[in-house]
Order: C-alpha cells, then sequence, then structure tokens
C-alpha cells in the first residue's frame, strides 16, 4: 500500500522535472532556477489546495480544520482527501497537466 501512496508523489515530481526540462530551466544558473522551481510549486500547491477545498465542501472542510488543529502526518491527510474525494489522484494529475501547458503556452 505504501507504493500506492508514493506513486501520486512520484508522478508528481516527474512531472515537475520535465516541466523544468521543457521550459529550459534547467539551463539557467542555480540560484534561479530553485528561484522558479519554488515559485512554479507554490503556486501548483495552492491550486491544488484550492480545488481540494472546493470538492471537500463544506462539512468536509469543517472536518478538515478539525484535524489540522492537531497533530497530524501529511500521510492521513492525503488518506483523508482520498476517502472523501473520488479520483482525488486523477484530479491532482488533471491540475498539475494543466498547469504544464499554461507554463508551455506562455513560454513560446
Amino acid at each position: 500500500m505504501d507504493i500506492q501512496n508514493d506513486k501520486p508523489a512520484l508522478n508528481q515530481s516527474q512531472a515537475l522535472s520535465k516541466l523544468i526540462k521543457d521550459l529550459g530551466i534547467d539551463t539557467l544558473a542555480e540560484d534561479k532556477q530553485n528561484e522558479l522551481i519554488i515559485k512554479m510549486t507554490e503556486v501548483l500547491l495552492k491550486r491544488i489546495f484550492l480545488e481540494t477545498m472546493e470538492k471537500l465542501g463544506e462539512n468536509g472542510r469543517e472536518e478538515y480544520e478539525k484535524m489540522s488543529e492537531g497533530e497530524i502526518e501529511p500521510e492521513q491527510i492525503e488518506a483523508f482527501f482520498k476517502e472523501k474525494i473520488s479520483n482525488y489522484d486523477e484530479m491532482v494529475q488533471q491540475i498539475i497537466e494543466e498547469f504544464r501547458t499554461e507554463m508551455m503556452q506562455a513560454n513560446k
């Protein structure tokens, strides 16, 4: 089961690595690469979070808020999202792909 849980994270990491290469970010100075990667990751995480909160609905958001008040592991949060949102992994992959498409179009 752990292997299955790591798969989306691996795909996200691979997608980001491919995007970095496709956009030519890998040819920039290391400090500039890091700066752009951090900004892109922040934007992507915000989009995933916003879509997740929308899909959870009011009851799910309240439950999430209660969970996040205590000490909780990222794995528990991900399991909660997967339980509450059907096709959660596919939703995340779609957001990543949409972001990638936007970035590639902006780079033309």
